[in-house]
């Protein structure tokens, strides 16, 4: 069976992609700004093994002034695997290492979720 840290990469990942679709890069200005992840969970509901095709299904969960939540289904044909989020918090960096949490971009959110329809 597929160890149970590795759904959060296949999360990380079908995300990434979503920024890709969308035109973007979240590691862009990374030395001024950043998305750390502040929560993650993930409820199995059945095993995924070695070799098994799955899909990840990424929609975009709650958004606030500087946080996004990503909601993954991880299915094998019609069987859920398992269903998870993530939120992450835009943020600023300071010159000392602090960083402070930071309005994201209307623009980035906008991208995003046309992304994720065209996904659809």
């Amino acid at each position: 069976m597929v160890h149970f840290a590795v759904f959060f990469r296949y999360m990380e990942e079908a995300e990434h992609a979503v920024w890709r679709r969308a035109g973007l890069d979240i590691f862009e200005n990374h030395e001024e700004r950043s998305w750390p992840r502040i929560s993650a969970a993930f409820d199995f509901k059945a095993p995924l093994r070695f070799q098994d095709e799955f899909e990840v299904h990424t929609e975009i969960g709650p958004v606030s002034r500087s946080t996004i939540q990503w909601v993954h289904v991880i299915m094998r044909g019609d069987v859920v695997i398992g269903t998870g989020s993530v939120t992450a918090v835009y943020v600023a960096k300071n010159r000392d290492g602090s960083m402070k949490s930071a309005e994201i971009p209307a623009a980035v959110i906008s991208k995003l979720r046309s992304a994720i329809l065209r996904e659809s």
